[in-house]
C-alpha cells in the first residue's frame, strides 16, 4: 500500500492515553492489511514513500506501535496491522550513561526515539560479528522482540569500559551492568 494518506490514517487509530507508557501492541491482533512503503534505515532514520520523516514527534509516535512478529516488523493499532521494512534494528542507542564501576556498574542507554534502558537481565547486550569483515554489530534489547543497534561512538565507550573475564576456558572482554557480565569479544592474543 502506498497511499500517502495511509500513515495519517494509521496515526489516527492510536489510542490517546492519559498515562505514560507504551500502547499494549502485544495485545492487539488485528487483520494484516499488507505492507506500507515505510522503512527504518540502519542509522535509525524513518522513511515514508522514500522520503525521510522529518518530524521527530511523528517518528516517536510510530516507534510506540512497532512490533516484531517472527522476522517481520509491523506497525499495529487495535484495528490495523501494516508491514514495514527495517534494515537492521528499529532503534539506535545514541547515548550511554555510566554509573558506578566494576560489578556494581550500571549502563543506561538512550535511543534515537528517547527510550531509556538499563542493560541487565531484562535488557541484555549482545554483539554479532560479520562473517566476512569480522566487524562487530552490538545491540541492546529495548522491549519485547525489539533491539537497538548500538551506535559506533557508544560502542567505543563500551570498549573503553571493557574488562577481561574467563568464560568456558576462554578470556573475553566485556562490560558489567546491573550485576551481569556481557561479553563484547574474545581477548586478542
Amino acid at each position: 500500500m502506498t497511499d500517502t494518506g495511509k500513515a495519517g490514517d494509521l496515526l489516527a487509530q492510536i489510542p490517546k492515553g492519559e498515562g505514560k507508557g507504551l500502547p499494549p501492541v502485544h495485545l492487539w491482533n488485528p487483520e494484516f492489511c499488507g505492507d506500507i512503503d515505510m522503512r527504518i534505515a540502519r542509522d535509525g532514520t524513518w522513511y515514508y514513500l522514500g522520503t525521510p520523516i522529518g518530524r521527530k514527534p511523528m517518528v516517536k509516535l510510530f516507534s510506540t506501535i512497532i512490533r516484531r512478529d517472527g522476522d517481520k516488523y509491523v506497525l499495529v493499532t487495535p484495528v490495523e496491522m501494516l508491514g514495514i521494512q527495517v534494515d537492521d534494528a528499529p532503534f539506535v542507542a545514541v547515548t550511554l550513561q555510566v554509573e558506578g564501576e566494576g560489578e556494581a556498574q550500571v549502563l543506561r542507554f538512550v535511543t534515537n526515539v528517547e527510550d531509556e534502558v538499563v542493560a541487565g537481565s531484562e535488557h541484555p547486550l549482545r554483539v554479532e560479528l560479520d562473517a566476512l569483515t569480522e566487524e562487530p554489530a552490538p545491540y541492546v534489547h529495548v522491549r519485547t522482540n525489539l533491539e537497538a543497534l548500538i551506535h559506533r561512538n557508544v560502542f567505543y565507550q563500551l570498549v573503553e569500559l571493557a574488562v577481561p573475564r574467563e568464560i568456558d576456558g576462554k578470556t573475553w572482554l566485556g562490560v558489567w551492568s546491573s550485576g551481569e557480565f556481557f561479553p563484547i569479544g574474545p581477548l586478542p592474543e
